[in-house]
């Protein structure tokens, strides 16, 4: 139980009038209306208590998204209805998940509850925001209320609502925009460049009537013979292809770009490319890596229910604070995936890297086409393109340039030994993936 502000102005009131007694020293019958007073204060608050402990607590239905995409805002809404043979003035408050999310808005809540009796009235729905900061599972506790006495002298403190668990998935939210875009035919809105190409894949797909432009090569003679017309031969990219993600857990996907982390950044890039190639019907497929924690291996999958199973697996990937092992990584990785697929190794380099990525992708490339997406920090650009005002800004600016030097020295290295390297800010790691992606399959090199 808690009191009221009516209850502490009618304790100063009590108060004020003791002390006008005290001063004013009248007789004992004064002081004995004074006590009264207070007695009838105290017998009403206890009153208000009991009947307020004896009202039934109102009905809560609360209702979050059935998932959550991290940076996005999601909404809650608390359906709250009147069992009670009066009307409740309440004060609401919800236990949403502080450890994954943070509010935006709509908390706490004062809000006054008509009568059961009048079923039009006799509820209320109030909704709150809510900006998911953490992947994983976010778990609700129970919704607390204040509900005041039919007095308005004391609130009663109850429980409410079950507790529930969401869990907090990367922003698939730009995945879904892609594939509206992509059903649209507007990929270019995204800056995802399509290859236009006529009949210039591997796997044949169907006989065509001649076009102007099409390849002396393209027309199927024996086809033009039967049918006393030019038939050429239309080609399109292979399928049932895979791709398969070499994803570093290590402590240095920790570094964070405004909200979100480098490695919620990679999340989202993978699944944007995953979009993109289970619509080529190519499968997809992820290996983390670190130095501590057990690798988690998830074999390509394709088909309708591939993104889902892909969603359920990555939601929950956390990274160490520990050093990346790129050997073991690329030795465990030939051991789960035999056949042939492109393989997108996701890092943030540093120069002392460069002997061990090196060996690691040598290792790949036995086997595999190796795409080594490198993020650029955005601080390094910052500092780059800064003023310099001073000594320590000098000595910043210049340690910059030798550490981008260093990084272009090692990508110049794995270039000349047949990796295809992109270096882009975690931001514009999504859309470079497929950009890159698409010219790998145009050009059938996979």
């Amino acid at each position: 139980m808690r009191p009221t502000r009516r209850l502490h102005w009618g304790i100063a009131l009590w108060g004020a009038l003791g002390l006008l007694v005290s001063l004013l020293g009248l007789p004992a019958h004064g002081v004995w209306g004074w006590a009264l007073a207070g007695l009838l204060l105290a017998g009403a608050a206890l009153l208000d208590a009991v009947l307020a402990f004896q009202t039934p607590i109102p009905e809560v239905e609360r209702t979050p998204p059935r998932s959550l995409a991290l940076g996005a805002e999601s909404e809650v809404k608390l359906r709250l209805t009147n069992v009670a043979g009066r009307r409740l003035d309440l004060q609401v408050f919800d236990h949403y998940p502080v450890d994954h999310t943070q509010l935006v808005s709509g908390l706490p809540r004062a809000l006054r509850l008509e009568r059961s009796g009048d079923e039009a009235e006799a509820w209320t729905e109030i909704h709150y925001r809510i900006l998911p900061t953490r992947r994983g599972l976010a778990r609700f506790g129970h919704l607390e209320l204040l509900m005041a006495g039919p007095l308005g002298l004391v609130r009663r403190r109850c429980r409410a609502a079950e507790a529930q668990e969401r869990r907090v998935f990367p922003n698939f939210r730009e995945v879904a925009r892609y594939a509206l875009l992509a059903l649209a035919d507007r990929l270019g809105s995204m800056g995802i460049r399509q290859l236009r190409r006529r009949g210039q894949g591997l796997d044949f797909k169907q006989l065509r009537d001649y076009r102007d432009g099409d390849l002396l090569r393209q027309i199927d003679w024996k086809a033009t013979a039967r049918r006393q017309r030019l038939i050429s031969r239309e080609y399109q990219d292979e399928r049932n292809q895979q791709v398969v993600f070499l994803l570093d857990c290590g402590r240095r996907m920790r570094a964070r770009e405004g909200q979100i982390t480098h490695f919620d950044h990679v999340l989202n890039a993978l699944l944007l490319l995953s979009t993109v190639a289970l619509r080529q019907e190519d499968s997809v497929g992820f290996l983390t890596f670190s130095n501590q924690g057990r690798a988690r291996w998830l074999p390509p999958q394709r088909g309708r229910g591939a993104m889902h199973l892909i969603l359920q697996q990555v939601y929950d990937l956390e990274t160490s604070r520990a050093p990346s092992d790129f050997a073991e990584a690329a030795r465990r990785l030939l051991v789960h995936q035999r056949r042939r697929a492109l393989v997108v190794l996701v890092t943030n380099l540093r120069e002392e890297d460069s002997g061990e990525l090196r060996s690691a992708l040598a290792t790949l490339r036995r086997r595999h086409l190796v795409v080594l997406a490198s993020l650029q920090e955005e601080v390094l650009r910052e500092i780059t393109d800064g003023a310099v005002e001073g000594f320590e800004d000098a000595l910043k600016l210049a340690e910059t340039h030798r550490h981008l030097a260093a990084r272009r020295v090692v990508h110049e290295a794995a270039r000349q030994q047949g990796t295809q390297v992109l270096d882009v800010p975690p931001r514009e790691l999504p859309v470079a993936l497929v950009n890159r992606y698409l010219q790998i399959k145009g050009s059938g090199l996979l």
